[in-house]
């Protein structure tokens, strides 16, 4: 595995990140067996942006399918793969591409371990259906053998002095000292004592790690999958990595990471945001930081004069 920076090294960062501009199947085919312990990725969703070509969804799925099989052969028995898909729209009518997606991991041998949903309160506005703000991350392991690191990513909880209050234990603490497993639904920090659920914004205008790209991660919804789902000094590849949140998550935590992207304008900033990574500068929004909410004294939170009776 340490070869692999010798493979690419157009891009490379150091020898923990390696960054290379190729079709995604062609580079995964380049790549040994049993190697990743984390493959993360949110592949193009065939909606017609600028990095891809629409096609039908027949050929899109065929497509994806024949790189999906590259990423199994390269994942390591204990590890997991997390596919973060929306919705294809083809005449109005809305595709739930996670629905598409499981028979093809399922067929490959893969495990369903969670279908998380991630919330966020800014997304595609709509004129003839209700507008979404969610898409959904599928976890799957390839063997009932799997890293899973529950402790890195545990939750305050509600009520840390619940006592059980009969059998055996009765008395004692009920809960877990380091907290509570954070559920299948991220959607808002700041309520995470009532609902148990976090929010982890999109990359809009405003977002502190905002670049050209038109759907780019946030770095901190795939910060707590490495924590998770590897250990320090594991490999972690993201097969479409775009301007390269992945790979920042991945080298904040002391893991090494492999971006694939075809797009070389995409490689270059990735690359330009790792080493500014590296030199201190780069403009991150913390994992967990509270979510602004209006105060309603701000112009835009108020009612348009306009709107008056």
């Amino acid at each position: 595995m340490e070869k692999i920076p010798n493979i690419y090294n157009s891009f490379q960062v150091d020898a923990r990140i390696v960054v290379t501009a190729d079709d995604t199947l062609n580079a995964c085919q380049k790549l040994p067996d049993n190697t990743f312990s984390l493959i993360v990725s949110s592949p193009p969703y065939n909606i017609g942006k600028i990095y891809e070509k629409e096609t039908s969804l027949q050929e899109y799925l065929q497509w994806q399918e024949t790189i999906i099989a590259q990423l199994v052969r390269i994942m390591q028995k204990t590890g997991s793969l997390c596919w973060q898909v929306g919705n294809h729209i083809n005449n109005r009518e809305v595709f739930p591409l996670d629905i598409y997606f499981y028979p093809i991991f399922k067929k490959m041998g893969l495990k369903l371990r969670n279908r998380i949903v991630w919330h966020f309160g800014h997304g595609l506005h709509a004129s003839y259906r209700f507008s979404g703000r969610y898409e959904t991350l599928l976890w799957f392991t390839k063997s009932d053998d799997y890293i899973f690191n529950l402790d890195d990513v545990r939750v305050p909880s509600k009520y840390p002095g619940k006592r059980y209050y009969k059998g055996d234990k009765r008395g004692m603490p009920s809960g877990n000292p380091l907290g509570k497993n954070p559920s299948d639904f991220w959607n808002i920090i700041t309520e995470e004592f009532e609902l148990g659920i976090i929010d982890i914004p999109n990359v809009k205008s405003n977002h502190p790690e905002k670049t050209c790209h038109p759907c780019q991660f946030p770095i901190e919804l795939i910060e707590r999958c490495v924590l998770a789902f590897t250990n320090e000094h594991g490999w972690i590849i993201d097969p479409f990595c775009g301007v390269g949140s992945a790979l920042i998550a991945a080298v904040k935590h002391n893991r090494k990471a492999m971006g694939i992207d075809r797009d070389t304008e995409y490689c270059k900033i990735a690359t330009q945001r790792l080493n500014s990574y590296y030199g201190g500068t780069l403009k991150m929004r913390p994992i967990g930081k509270e979510i602004y909410k209006p105060t309603g004294k701000e112009r835009v939170s108020q009612i348009p004069i306009e709107w008056s009776d």
